[in-house]
């Protein structure tokens, strides 16, 4: 069988942005964007959103982990361990207040685990939030329009782009896979370890952003590391191949990545991360430009085999 990335077939649809699914989106904004007023007049009580600084102590030395400035918490929560939250109803900005708790004999850190400990807070505010009406109020201070009935047009818009632009990145990826199933190649195992020791590393990339370990989320699953890298092993291998065939085409075509292309790239890079090319030039080592230099070949050859594709538009 001989490697075909040109004249592939494949069938799409163009989903239409639902009224249902307009106003889905319009109520998540009301529930995420809620007004916020600060009390002055009683104290906290259950369901308020205090600002709060903290520090924790156990055995009378402080530890690390437990101290915070200008933090946020809802009252009744549960977001901090038990016994925490309910010692801080009833209390006035600007009162310090002790709050004595015992932590969980399961708790993630074995140094805390079951001990007493106290923390030393201080209460700088409470506030208390309401959702907006869906009126003209709510479009000018949240959603940035006019009228209630523009900033729905625009949403749905957005909306509609939003979804126009995945069903095209679906449809690109769907025609990469059948190329790569084209491709004659055998994985070899040191192919395979690696592919797999990058989606292990991009795991516990993620797992960190939560506040998780890798040991951490065996647990919760029940299984071990080496059951979830015998799980990793399909897409691992998939993964191999569509690098390759990207390779492949990369070669046949002789595609490039211009410097503006490079640079149209690092923009996009920083946009999507609220920084400037300045606050990245740090971070811009040998390693990352050739990770913006494959995305770019990437996006070329997915439009390559788009563009080259016979693709059935269906209703």
């Amino acid at each position: 069988m001989s490697f075909t990335y040109k004249g592939l077939k494949a069938q799409t649809s163009r989903h239409i942005i639902t009224d249902e699914e307009l106003d889905r989106q319009i109520e998540k904004l009301q529930s995420c964007n809620p007004r916020i007023a600060v009390v002055k007049d009683r104290p906290t009580a259950k369901g308020d959103e205090i600002v709060l600084d903290y520090a924790g102590f156990c055995d009378g030395e402080q530890f690390a982990g437990g101290t915070a400035q200008n933090q946020t918490l809802v009252l009744g929560s549960g977001m901090f361990i038990p016994g925490f939250e309910e010692q801080l109803i009833d209390k006035v900005p600007g009162e310090q207040v002790t709050v004595e708790v015992t932590f969980p004999q399961q708790y993630h850190s074995q140094e805390l685990a079951g001990k007493d400990a106290e923390f030393r807070c201080t209460i700088h505010e409470i506030r208390v939030k309401t959702p907006y009406e869906l009126d003209d109020v709510f479009a000018q201070e949240v959603g940035g329009c006019y009228t209630f009935e523009e900033m729905k047009e625009q949403l749905r818009k957005s909306l509609q782009e939003y979804t126009d632009e995945r069903g095209e990145m679906d449809l690109q990826d769907q025609l990469l896979q059948q190329a790569a199933a084209t491709l004659e190649m055998t994985v070899s195992p040191e192919e395979l370890k690696k592919a797999i020791d990058a989606q292990m590393k991009n795991l516990e990339a993620q797992l960190s952003r939560q506040g998780l370990t890798i040991d951490m989320y065996c647990s919760f699953l029940g299984n071990t590391v080496e059951d979830i890298r015998e799980e990793m092993k399909a897409s691992a291998e998939n993964s191999v191949k569509i690098n390759a065939a990207i390779e492949k085409i990369v070669e046949l075509e002789k595609l490039e990545a211009t410097e503006e292309e490079i640079g149209q790239a690092i923009s996009v890079i920083c946009r999507q991360n609220n920084m400037t090319v300045e606050q990245l030039k740090p971070h811009y080592d040998a390693e990352f430009e050739q990770a913006v230099i494959k995305s770019v070949l990437t996006s070329k050859v997915m439009r390559l085999i788009r563009d080259a594709a016979d693709v059935t538009v269906v209703s």
